[in-house]
């Protein structure tokens, strides 16, 4: 991701409607596994890795860019620099590897997966998140330097290729994609549609996308795909 995509991140995440609903979902997915050892690939300004933190798990943030790192240090966060298709880190080391929102940045992502399995023990897991669906293509993936969206096949094919056993994949945010489809679809050179709102829409927002939690939407088309899965 650009240097100036993850300061902007940085200084609205923690109120931001997408960014607050999308750590309670990495929360939830981490309050059924026993803590243990875990690597966030390609944490930028480490927000995700201070959930791991603050839920005891042993968590490092893997992140390229220098400014990204910066950031995560100053969180007190434990900081590898590195890049995500060939991890400097030892082989079966990790209980986990969590990315959000990273493979759709790097051309080889075929790689990244199979270094994810590199790195985890036998039986160690994976959490994933992946803008959806090519036919949302829009200005704000081009913006925020998106290389593609996947499809569920794609994501499943990816990580089964690697060597891992599905255990989930679900969609996430469906119940806004007919609006943030139509907001990028009409909006022609508009870039990055990460910035904040007002207060009232955010809480808004947030409240819709939360519902999804309580309810029967993740086979349906959604703007992320959201994936679990376990090294063979």
């Amino acid at each position: 991701m650009d240097p100036v995509e993850i300061k902007q991140m940085a200084v609205i995440e923690e109120s931001h409607w997408w960014f607050r609903e999308r750590r309670a979902l990495i929360a939830r997915e981490l309050r059924r596994v026993t803590p243990g050892k875990a690597i966030d690939i390609g944490a930028a300004a480490g927000r995700n890795t201070s959930v791991l933190v603050d839920l005891g798990w042993q968590a490092y943030a893997l992140e390229y860019d220098e400014s990204g790192a910066e950031m995560a240090k100053e969180r007190d966060i434990n900081v590898v620099r590195g890049d995500a298709t060939l991890l400097p880190l030892p082989s079966s080391t990790f209980d986990l590897a969590v990315s959000y929102d990273v493979l759709e940045h790097i051309e080889d992502d075929a790689a990244v997966a199979r270094e994810m399995l590199r790195v985890l023990k036998p039986g160690g897991r994976v959490l994933i998140a992946v803008p959806a669906d090519p036919k949302l293509w829009s200005e704000h993936d081009d913006a925020v330097s998106h290389l593609r969206r996947y499809t569920r096949e794609s994501l499943t094919t990816l990580f089964e290729d690697a060597g891992f056993d599905i255990e989930k994949v679900k969609s996430w945010n469906v119940i806004l994609r007919p609006a943030i489809a139509w907001k990028r679809g009409r909006e022609s050179n508009s870039g990055s549609d990460i910035e904040a709102v007002s207060k009232p829409l955010n809480r808004v927002l947030h409240a819709i996308v939360g519902a999804e939690r309580y309810l029967p939407t993740g086979k349906l088309p959604g703007v992320s795909l959201m994936l679990r899965a376990r090294k063979r």
